[in-house]
């Protein structure tokens, strides 16, 4: 259990300091892969900040050693919003001997040292679902310009208070993400010219059944098996095993889904080649082995 230091007012400005337990890194975090509203703070007076939206709030996460402090943020919100999302109640260190007990391959070791620190976050399920559309034969810069665009168009500017500026990365004019009724009314027409290409009519119908109720995100978080979510999720036009998959390891905590795109085949083919390879190969936290060895083919498979 992460305890939370301090409290601290700069300011208008409220920041939070926590020390977590085990391994946390915040750069990992944010860079691999697994959200798009977070960039990193140049020049920041810490070792490495990231700021972005998440939960309609302006936030910035800011580490020095092992201390870690979330700027705009007061106690409150870090156990109603935060604990949650940085993934602070889970033990990586049990998760990753566990991980270990079933594989102990050389590469699978070194994958899981350099990707240690690495939190699987909890985020919005519906800004997930839509992100994860948009990430559909997509690049990272650009999957993060397509929802910065629909923010400006759809979402609202949050406030924050002036000494907020010195946290964040100017990257994002920091609108909330739109919601399901907003961005059904710019219809597939306006979803397209939003730059999201072929993936506009799989966005729109996604708001359609969101909006109907024919998917319910507290439904799909309440689901008792990822086998289901999975399913449920693939009745929406346009997505697949992997975005679902995707949707549900980072929005839902089904921490065995396990999402395969070209960098886990890589990987797979690469370090597996002898092998049969399936997910249930990792067990319950197949998902988090998978985010080490994207992280690690990501970086260093083209050294290996």
């Amino acid at each position: 259990m992460t305890a939370m230091l301090s409290e601290k007012k700069l300011g208008g400005l409220c920041r939070v300091e926590i020390r977590p337990e085990n391994n946390f890194d915040v750069s990992k975090i944010f860079d691999c892969g697994q959200c798009f509203r977070f960039d990193r703070v140049e020049n920041s007076e810490h070792e490495i900040e990231y700021s972005g939206v998440a939960f309609g709030r302006v936030v910035s996460f800011a580490q020095d050693g092992d201390t870690v402090y979330i700027y705009n943020s007061t106690a409150e919100d870090f156990e109603n919003i935060w604990r949650k999302y940085l993934g602070l109640d889970m033990d990586y260190a049990e998760v990753d001997r566990r991980l270990l007990s079933l594989c102990d391959s050389a590469p699978f070791r070194e994958a899981v040292s350099y990707g240690n620190g690495i939190r699987i976050l909890s985020q919005d399920t519906h800004e997930a679902i839509i992100s994860f559309i948009i990430s559909q034969n997509n690049n990272i810069p650009r999957i993060k310009q397509i929802i910065e665009r629909l923010s400006q168009w759809c979402g609202t500017p949050i406030q924050y208070p002036e000494e907020m500026e010195r946290h964040l990365s100017g990257r994002s004019s920091l609108y909330s993400f739109p919601t399901a009724e907003a961005l059904n009314s710019l219809g597939i027409d306006g979803l397209f010219e939003a730059k999201t290409g072929f993936r506009a009519k799989y966005i729109y119908d996604a708001t359609e059944k969101l909006l109907s109720g024919e998917v319910d995100t507290e439904r799909l978080r309440s689901m008792d098996s990822t086998a289901k979510g999975l399913e449920y999720l693939c009745r929406i036009k346009g997505v697949g095993p992997k975005v679902a998959s995707c949707i549900l390891l980072f929005s839902c905590e089904r921490y065995d889904a396990f999402p395969v795109d070209v960098w886990i085949k890589r990987a797979m083919a690469r370090y597996f080649p002898d092998k049969d390879f399936s997910p249930e190969f990792f067990g319950e936290y197949a998902g988090i082995a998978q985010q080490y060895l994207f992280y690690y083919e990501r970086y260093l498979g083209g050294e290996k």
